[in-house]
């Protein structure tokens, strides 16, 4: 039996950064079986350079990333979301998005690389650890059997036809 393919939303508040960066990265090593979206509650209307020069790093393209709403995947048409992982850092006193249906959701609190300041290295520095932290755990991720996952996601849609 041939896996199907999930799709995976990348929550936090601004849309600029993190969950820019997870897109990304799953986009570029799950696209077999994956494809990852990304929005906030409260989009900053820009993806932070930052972000760009450590996805282009790590020879993963740019092109397309943009900032945006979590209304884009609420209206009809939109792509079914299979898992939504809210990346914000619980430490950093956010507020992270809480995404209402059916998809099976993990928190992955992720410091908040575009609100750290100081000198361009550190600032640097700050984009690197949130994206190599990334990283490692979209690598976990797609680790987990397909098909464990699959009968996940038919059990979440099976409760979630049983609630309506």
């Amino acid at each position: 039996m041939t896996p199907r393919h999930f799709n995976v939303l990348f929550l936090c508040t601004g849309n600029s950064a993190r969950s820019i960066m997870a897109e990304a990265i799953l986009n570029e090593k799950g696209r077999a079986n994956f494809t990852g979206y990304s929005a906030g509650s409260n989009p900053a209307g820009f993806v932070h350079p930052e972000a760009l020069r450590q996805i282009a790093g790590a020879k993963m393209p740019t092109d397309g990333l943009r900032s945006k709403s979590w209304n884009e995947f609420a209206t009809p048409g939109a792509p079914i979301m299979h898992f939504v992982f809210t990346v914000c850092d619980r430490a950093a006193s956010e507020v992270c998005p809480v995404w209402p249906g059916h998809p099976l959701t993990a928190r992955w609190g992720i410091p908040d690389p575009a609100a750290v300041q100081g000198t361009p290295q550190q600032i640097e520095r700050a984009f690197f650890d949130a994206f190599t932290m990334l990283d490692r755990r979209i690598g976990l991720f797609l680790s987990l059997p397909l098909a464990t996952l699959e009968q996940e996601v038919i059990q979440s849609e099976i409760d979630r036809i049983g609630r309506q």
